[in-house]
């Protein structure tokens, strides 16, 4: 049965990586991890007369370019005028042409959130009358494609590189100091680190793609590179690739210096160093992902981040340690297998690991998600469950390697030893009996029977000729087929001893179970990483329906923009007044005011203040006098909301000593 073994891990393990391919694939685009709160105009108005400006108020800051924010007519002709602006907050705006035409007009947006996912997306608004349109507003997702399935897959191997290079290395070190000689497991470490090296300059040259137009060609544009780096991603990219010239270093010294070391004493010296040094280029690989993604943004960013790194460090100590394990357990020479301290050691690391991730898994739950009912009503929330029900499974196989592992301390020495006797006494035996010029009898063939007494018997006679020409050429053809049967017959014993033993047999297979279920984990991980978080796609969710429902420049969540046309009937007295409210709540506020002329410029005017009055509570007017900021902008902080409800917004525009008019909207504020 054990010759059938290695056929099975590998079909196992082909499987699994098919299966993680598969979930990868089958993730289709990334999702934002900025949504979209708020529009003005709405999706789906219809406003009277042709907006100055749209905006878009996003759950988060975003990153843009000078063509994150389109507008285009109904016959697809660009209409927006200069580039995109942080008007305040969360809220950007791009100015549009004046005198537009009634027609259905299309908003497309491509922005990069604050967490480093690419956000896309388009929704359309009519002026006078809704009209058919030539564009569309679907595919507008950049990751969906080559590059992204590119980008995703790098992703993949760059977590997995991380994984295997790091708990492969912390195995070696706090578990199995030996096995820094064993020639399989030095190249399952390195492996890790030539594939997270690979992965991170991957990711460097498909990010600008990723994030832009999503064309292959563009993946070695210098120009895009050169914007990438000037990014938080590009840094953390670049940062990993330092930290990794470190860990080079380290792996370096573990496999060589390091085994070579004689003295106890000595080696307790560079143990302690190497942990140290491990523990420090670890934790920084690892926060080139925190300070990047997810944990960056959001609530409580300052926990969050280091808690991410905890979290990435107990995933690498126990799923790398099982990789490395398994490579011991099947691969190490027999001469050297792993022992049953090393496993009972590797079985404490991997508990203490379980426990960090419950720990940094449920903190990270909650600050994604935000309710219960995230779980089953977002992607991000059903993918978490999935993995939470991978974990329990990990777990349970892990209890029962646990068993294995004390039934392996019981007796894993006495079958070894037994079958080294055997073994040593046979040779011994043989040698008695008779040894060829090669200090090889000819019952040390190989299985099959190919050498026997004929050869040596034949060689001699060769000998005994006098023909020394052919002398030489076949003493050199026996050497290197008895080389050969000493290597088959080297391998052949090794796996008995490998396989001698039932407790370690089984022990071999729960692992391979708890390292394709691992493969299959990590897949899922990677793709959660890549999905909106809970409670943002809640909150998408939430603003959504009030966008699309009330009026045009009614915010739904987060940021409030009110445009208003005036004219005081002076000279220059017509203009547009903007009003942005953030966030839009009960409680403290912060307001900016913009002042524009019909062409779209800021100026300035002698006075603008704002009144909040509530009808419905008889509450107001409640007077705002913004402080000047810049041309054609005013500010004020700490305005007081102090009900949820329909307010009116009455703006008082002063564009001379005696040219005033005041303008007013309602919106639903809280």
């Amino acid at each position: 049965m054990t010759q059938t073994i290695a056929p099975r891990v590998r079909t196992m393990v082909l499987l699994l990586l098919a299966a993680a391919c598969a979930l990868l694939a089958g993730a289709g685009p990334a999702s934002a991890h900025a949504a979209v709160t708020g529009s003005d105009p709405a999706q789906g108005a219809v406003v009277d007369k042709a907006p100055a400006r749209i905006s878009l108020t996003f759950s988060e800051q975003v990153a843009m370019s000078g063509d994150s924010l389109r507008v285009l007519d109904p016959e697809g002709k660009r209409v927006d005028a200069g580039e995109p602006s942080n008007v305040s907050g969360t809220t950007y705006a791009v100015r549009l042409h004046s005198g537009l035409p009634d027609g259905t007009y299309t908003v497309a947006y491509q922005v990069v959130s604050a967490d480093s996912h690419p956000v896309a997306g388009a929704y359309t608004f009519s002026i006078g009358a809704p009209s058919k349109t030539s564009v569309s507003v679907s595919g507008q997702s950049t990751d969906d494609g080559v590059v992204g399935w590119l980008y995703g897959f790098g992703r993949y191997v760059s977590y997995a590189g991380f994984i295997v290079m790091a708990g492969g290395a912390a195995f070696v070190l706090a578990c199995w100091p030996r096995g820094s000689g064993v020639r399989p497991v030095q190249r399952f470490v390195v492996s890790g680190w030539l594939a997270l090296t690979a992965a991170t300059l991957a990711l460097l040259l498909l990010r600008g793609s990723f994030t832009g137009s999503g064309k292959v060609a563009d993946v070695f544009d210098l120009s895009l590179l050169g914007q990438v780096l000037e990014t938080k991603t590009g840094a953390a990219l670049v940062s990993r690739l330092l930290l990794l010239a470190a860990a080079a270093l380290f792996i370096a010294v573990l496999f060589g210096a390091y085994d070579k070391r004689e003295d106890a004493q000595e080696k307790r010296d560079l143990t302690f160093g190497l942990a140290i040094g491990g523990v420090v280029v670890a934790a920084g690989l690892a926060a080139s992902w925190a300070m990047s993604e997810h944990a960056s943004v959001g609530l409580q960013a300052g926990i969050a981040m280091p808690v991410d790194v905890l979290h990435l460090l107990a995933v690498a100590a126990w799923l790398g340690g099982l990789g490395a394990l398994l490579v011991a357990l099947y691969r190490a020479p027999a001469d050297a297998p792993v022992d049953a301290s090393a496993v009972r050691r590797f079985s404490r690391v991997a508990f203490g690991s379980v426990l960090a991730l419950i720990a940094t898994g449920t903190y990270q739950s909650w600050r994604q998600l935000g309710s219960w009912t995230a779980f089953t009503d977002t992607r991000y929330g059903q993918l978490l469950l999935a993995k939470i029900a991978l974990v329990a499974v990990l777990v349970g196989v892990a209890w029962i390697s646990r068993r294995w592992t004390g039934r392996l301390a019981e007796t894993v020495p006495a079958p070894a030893e037994r079958e080294k006797a055997r073994v040593g006494a046979g040779a011994a035996a043989s040698g008695e009996a008779g040894a060829d010029a090669s200090g090889v009898t000819a019952g040390d063939a190989e299985p099959d029977g190919t050498g026997d007494d004929r050869t040596g018997t034949d060689t001699e006679a060769g000998a005994d000729t006098g023909d020394q020409p052919d002398a030489e050429p076949a003493d050199t053809e026996r050497a290197a087929q008895l080389a050969r049967q000493r290597a088959a017959r080297d391998a052949a014993r090794q796996k008995r001893l490998r396989d001698a033993d039932p407790n370690r047999f089984g022990l071999r297979r729960s692992v391979l179970a708890e390292a394709g279920i691992a493969v299959v984990l990590l897949a899922v991980t990677t793709v959660l990483t890549q999905t909106e978080p809970g409670r943002t796609e809640q909150e998408a969710k939430a603003a959504t329906p009030s966008s699309a429902s009330t009026s045009p420049d009614t915010g739904a969540s987060g940021a409030l923009t009110l445009n208003m046309p005036f004219d005081t009937g002076g000279k220059d007295g017509k203009g547009i007044v903007t009003v942005d409210l953030d966030p839009a709540r009960v409680g403290d506020n912060e307001m900016h005011i913009y002042v524009e002329r019909p062409n779209g410029r800021a100026f300035d005017i002698p006075e603008v203040k704002v009144d909040f009055t509530l009808k419905a509570k008889d509450i107001g007017p409640l007077p705002v006098v913004p402080d000047h900021i810049a041309t054609g902008h005013w500010s004020a902080n700490g305005v007081q909301i102090p009900m949820a409800g329909d307010w009116k917004v009455d703006v008082t525009v002063r564009t001379s000593d005696i040219d005033e008019v005041t303008v007013s909207k309602n919106a639903q504020i809280g």
